[in-house]
């Protein structure tokens, strides 16, 4: 009998399922992905079933459950916040202590509960620390024999970022910053106070940031007050939150809105007001804080472990402009991210650190190679899945025998300035599409940034897009010398191919910039000439690289537009069922799923009560 170890993440965001066996990663997916609800908190019973299904497993099958946290020690931490900030706090006290004493202080019961709902069996059940498990997940499936590990986020149980060192099966934490002082939690407070939801609205702080001007008095002004009254920044990456400015701890918003607002002199943006360059200023300024703090940490863990490499998990390290940054300066001679470094992930490190640490099992290392198969490690459907979908909505479609010609129309389509749902093989794990469940578009038509933005993904329109390159050609393109397969790490674009700015473009109105054209590949050129860029392997994604490579031959560029394939407010689709609906809510032009292509000129009217555009349209 294999021996299987289940690995789950929930009841805060992002919740998961992960299955090892033998130590090997099989199969893992986020809860959202099966239910279509963004950051999906509940048990996930439907990613459950898949990975045990994906294993051909049961629950009485697995040698061990492996919850990412501790419970207790977390509920210790809530006591003692709200004991430490009395009498502030209370109302956030009321509403909390009925769920924990309900139901979280009960997590054992609640999670055999859940268990049994997938079929008997009573495996025994396993709590690492939640740093631990993210420290697990990004040095476990790395290619490194040894590495030094920093983790990054909100919080866990108390620590909210952690220095470790990783060797061949053993893992130490060397250094922890504990609760309230958080990185994490910093930058949610400036992704509230600019407008953005927290716990997903990071990344869009991260894609503005770019429009702030650097050479603003004003930027400067915002950086130095975020680090002389916010943040106590120390030598070594470690900091302490004037929590006078603050209210996470025990209050029921991130931040004192009154007291941001008579330190910085503007308001919170309410969300889905209008930008002006005030708050891509503040965006810039609290990136430029996040990087010299993220700086500063890399130093110290290079110092503790003499290491030549370095891991990364936590929700900070899906911030990929500061790990550019990082690569670029060369106190590592390279660094390795989890693909899904947010809390899905610390699933796939709490059954890594089950089979490592409690079962003592060594590592295998591949030779320059991770572990995590491209991350494609989600659910498959075949071409009876894909058939039943069309004959259900009356779709008419094209199938293909040979898919090199298949390739060849769909490069031409893009080339045409098409737009182009790809669905293939297995999903994609992490928050990032890479190229099983995207959306395509060509990178030098100087609309597609605004098309894909505005008529199909319906959202913000300064929101950027990643490039797709071909490993053979990134140099070609981009300032990277090395492998970026998960989009975590973000490159300048070649001076060759970038075009000059005009005179006092800085003072341009937000998308007088962004339409400027900027590059040969405008689309997925940032204001700042800087790219999000996933590189793709004919080894980890054939399919996804001969696409590339045919348009290449049709016309000489070897990069195509990347973006998830979802709407704004949905998850990634999983299903052939959900790339349909997606693609006929859409203003997309072709979907390919698996061999067969659809033609949206062909498609039989779509007839829905939700109005789909009315309700993402933008101000």
């Amino acid at each position: 009998m294999p021996d299987a170890i289940l690995g789950l993440s929930a009841f805060y965001h992002d919740s998961a399922a992960a299955i090892l066996v033998d130590g090997q990663i099989v199969a893992a997916a986020q809860e959202e992905r099966f239910s279509r609800k963004k950051h999906d908190p509940s048990f996930p019973a439907q990613a459950l079933a898949y990975v045990l299904a994906e294993s051909g497993l049961k629950v009485a099958d697995l040698s061990a459950v492996a919850f990412y946290d501790k419970p207790y020690l977390k509920f210790e931490r809530l006591l003692e916040t709200y004991h430490g900030f009395a009498p502030r706090g209370l109302r956030s006290f009321v509403m909390a202590m009925p769920v924990w004493i309900k139901e979280k202080l009960l997590m054992r019961k609640l999670l055999r509960d859940e268990l049994a709902k997938a079929g008997p069996g009573k495996p025994p059940l396993l709590f690492p620390e939640h740093h631990l498990s993210h420290a697990a997940s990004a040095f476990y499936p790395s290619p490194f024999k040894e590495a030094a590990i920093l983790t990054i986020d909100g919080v866990g149980e108390w620590s909210t970022s952690t220095i470790g060192f990783g060797q061949g099966r053993e893992i130490s934490i060397l250094r922890e910053l504990h609760f309230p002082h958080s990185l994490g939690l910093l930058y949610s407070a400036f992704t509230y106070y600019c407008g953005f939801k927290v716990n997903s609205g990071e990344y869009k702080l991260m894609g503005l940031a770019p429009y702030g001007n650097p050479e603003a008095e004003q930027t400067q002004q915002w950086k130095n007050l975020i680090l002389d009254e916010l943040v106590d920044l120390r030598e070594d990456g470690s900091i302490l939150l004037n929590m006078d400015y603050f209210d996470f701890a025990t209050g029921l918003t991130m931040c004192r809105d009154e007291v941001w607002q008579s330190l910085f002199g503007i308001p919170r943006r309410p969300r889905e007001s209008k930008l002006d360059q005030r708050y891509m200023n503040l965006a810039l300024a609290v990136q430029q804080a996040t990087e010299e703090i993220v700086l500063r940490l890399a130093d110290t863990a290079k110092k503790l472990t003499g290491a030549d490499y370095l891991v990364m998990a936590g929700g900070v390290a899906l911030n990929c402009v500061a790990n550019g940054k990082l690569l670029r300066r060369g106190t590592f001679k390279d660094l390795w991210i989890q693909p899904a470094a947010g809390d899905a992930g610390g699933a796939l490190g709490a059954a890594l650190a089950a089979w490592h640490i409690s079962k003592g099992q060594e590592r295998q290392i591949n030779s320059g190679l991770d572990h995590m198969q491209g991350s494609y490690l989600g659910p498959e459907f075949d071409a009876g899945d894909i058939l039943r979908v069309a004959r259900r909505y009356q779709a008419p479609y094209q199938v293909y025998q040979d898919f090199d010609q298949m390739c060849g129309e769909v490069a031409a389509l893009l080339a045409q300035g098409q737009v182009v749902g790809w669905f293939q093989g297995r999903m994609e794990w992490g928050p990032r599409a890479l190229g099983n469940r995207s959306i395509l578009g060509d990178p030098r038509h100087p609309e597609m940034q605004k098309r894909l933005n505005l008529k199909i993904k319906y959202r913000e329109g300064f929101r950027p897009f990643a490039p797709s390159v071909l490993f053979e050609e990134t140099k070609n393109y981009f300032g990277l010398d090395r492998p970026s397969p998960y989009m975590l790490l973000v490159a300048p674009v070649q001076e060759p191919r970038r075009q000059p700015l005009p005179p006092g473009y800085e003072n341009l109105e937000l998308y007088e910039r962004l339409y400027h054209l900027r590059s040969d590949i405008p689309a997925v050129t940032h204001v700042d000439y800087s790219a999000r860029i996933q590189t793709v392997h004919k080894e980890t994604n054939e399919k996804y690289w001969r696409l590339i490579q045919a348009f290449k031959e049709q016309t000489g560029c070897g990069v195509i537009v990347n973006t998830s394939f979802n709407v704004r407010g949905e998850p990634i689709v999983c299903t052939p069922e959900d790339a349909y609906q997606c693609f006929m809510r859409t203003e997309m032009d072709y979907l390919v799923m698996g061999d067969f292509l659809f033609d949206k000129k062909a498609q039989p009217p779509w007839r829905e009560e939700k109005d789909w555009r009315q309700e993402y349209e933008l101000d």
